[in-house]
């Protein structure tokens, strides 16, 4: 009877200390657990920009940020919140199933269960690891490339993890799972890459709020941005002399201690750019982080001048902002060079190889080339140049029919995707002639994936990119003297950006910003239709996508 009636009180005191829980801020400060580096209760003594994000009460919410600043902490909180104190369901995206929501699991979730008492008795069931169930509410951990994955899924909340790295054309349907919920809350984070595409876009629609606090110098408000607020002490990123590197204010040019941040940070609040957004955005760089020392973005920064990889994330993950490289775009000075005295529309010659390139979508774009062999090697497009043609848009497939014919293609390489059905029927038509394509898995490099179908193969989508845009900055391309606008802008769209995988080795994919790409690829597939054209190629045979 004692042991009932103590927990009988344990239980009636628990409930009247969850009933004064009001805020995510509160229910983390009681419950939540940290491992290292600062092992122990929740606080927000390291990290005080995180508490606004905590209890924000915004629909739509988005943080564009540098890496470790503990944003994903902030997304945790609100999901652990949101099951426990709402009872409400939770989905949280990530790039992709495998190994994204695996490690994410493994290393993120069940740690924050295993040090806490109270999480770990919430949550009955972890042994999948895409779907945790506490009592009637569930967390879902689910990649955003499969789109069956992001369906059938009722929430009221939904955590979007390193938006720039997901298929974005899903992110769009894994919103509609909050549609029938009377409250919802979108939180969308990521370290950025370019302008205008993924977490840049949502910032740039949101209030734009940035971290101000007092300097303990001046007492003026200010916020930490480089380069004005870090002294480099060194040029050489090996000698200890970039030990002294270190942050100032802004505005009174002082000292501000690394170890006195937790003491100056804590008076700081968000300012926002733009007031009464239904959006509220928030951006910080790693110069607040109370464990990356300011040395260590010096070194970053000398690396930064060294290559692509460096530059590119110390922009995107140590300050948190959008970059392009040099060179990783096609420019308007690379256009007008490739620009020659022939119009768009004009004829081949005779005995000349043609290829055409189509990107599937609302329309279907082409481009039409000539090629100019200039020796002979394994590699047929490292030793050609080649002269665009014609390029342009039709509706119908069937249009498709009368250019190859009228210019006399050699070669058509065409999207498989959206219109899988009608590109099929296409090839069967041009059989031998023309080959969908698949942009994934399967090959490496140039080397190009067949199918045994006889009219599909799949590239990499990088490689072949690389090649096909490349010409335009070593001058292997002459273009029309009135290439259109569009043209033009579609060429521009796609950036190459450059990032490290997990083992440190540097790797490059192509982004866009809301802005269309179909011509770019177009060049591309017409680019792959050369190979197939002279079959200079190493096949290799791959089963049918499904």
């Amino acid at each position: 009877m004692h042991n009932l009636a103590k927990a009988l009180r344990e239980r009636i005191s628990g409930g009247l200390k969850r009933k004064s829980i009001t805020t995510c801020s509160q229910w983390a400060e009681r419950y939540r657990v940290m491992g290292k580096p600062y092992p122990g209760a929740w606080s927000f003594l390291h990290h005080p920009w995180l508490k606004e994000m905590h209890d924000c009460t915004s629909e739509s919410m988005c943080g564009q940020k540098s890496a470790q600043m503990g944003f994903t902490e902030v997304a945790l909180n609100r999901s652990f919140y949101t099951i426990d104190i709402h009872g409400e369901s939770v989905l949280y995206i990530l790039p992709a199933s495998t190994p994204d929501a695996s490690d994410f699991s493994t290393s993120r979730f069940d740690p924050a269960l295993e040090l806490s008492n109270h999480l770990s008795k919430l949550f009955s069931d972890v042994k999948n690891i895409g779907h945790k169930r506490a009592g009637s509410a569930n967390f879902f951990i689910r990649g955003s490339r499969s789109r069956s994955q992001l369906k059938s899924l009722p929430v009221s909340t939904i955590i979007e993890d390193e938006l720039d790295e997901m298929v974005q054309e899903n992110v769009a349907l894994a919103q509609e799972r909050t549609s029938g919920q009377v409250n919802k809350s979108i939180f969308k984070l990521s370290t950025p890459t370019i302008d205008n595409f993924g977490i840049n876009a949502e910032y740039r629609q949101s209030t734009q709020e940035h971290f101000f606090f007092k300097c303990p110098s001046c007492s003026k408000q200010v916020e930490l941005t480089f380069p004005d607020c870090l002294v480099i002490t060194s040029d050489d990123f090996t000698s200890t002399d970039i030990y002294g590197s270190h942050i100032i204010c802004p505005a009174c040019k002082n000292i501000l201690p690394h170890e006195a941040k937790p003491s100056f940070l804590s008076t700081g609040l968000w300012v926002p750019t733009h007031v009464g957004r239904i959006s509220r955005g928030f951006h910080i760089n790693q110069l607040y982080s109370c464990t990356v020392k300011p040395y260590e973005i010096a070194i970053s920064w000398r690396k930064a001048q060294l290559n692509p990889t460096d530059e590119q994330e110390f922009y995107n993950s140590k300050l948190g902002l959008t970059h392009i490289v040099e060179g990783a775009r096609v420019t308007d000075a690379n256009i007008e060079r490739a620009k020659k005295d022939h119009r768009n529309g004009t004829k081949g010659r005779p005995g000349k190889i043609l290829t055409l390139g189509v990107d599937v979508g609302k329309w279907l774009h082409y481009e039409l080339d000539e090629w100019i062999i200039e020796g002979e090697g394994p590699d047929v497009n490292l030793l050609s140049t080649c002269k665009t043609l014609k390029h342009g848009k039709c509706l119908n497939f069937e249009d498709l029919d009368g250019i190859m014919q009228d210019y006399g293609v050699n070669f058509c390489c065409i999207d498989a995707n959206p219109e899988r059905r009608k590109a099929l029927e296409f090839c069967q038509r041009n059989l031998g002639r023309a080959r969908m394509v698949f942009y994934g898995n399967g090959a490496k490099g140039t080397s190009i994936g067949v199918h045994t179908d006889d009219v599909s193969i799949t590239v990499d989508r990088t490689s072949w990119l690389d090649l096909a845009l490349g010409r335009f900055k070593n001058g292997k391309i002459f273009l029309p003297f009135d290439v259109d606008n569009e043209y033009r802008q579609q060429l521009k769209a796609l950036v190459r950006i450059y990032e490290k995988d997990a083992d440190g080795n540097p790797v490059g994919r192509y982004v866009c910003g809301n802005e269309d790409d179909h011509y770019a690829h177009a060049r591309n597939y017409s680019e792959i239709a050369l190979s197939m054209s002279l079959d200079s190629f190493q096949n290799q045979n791959i089963s049918v996508p499904l």
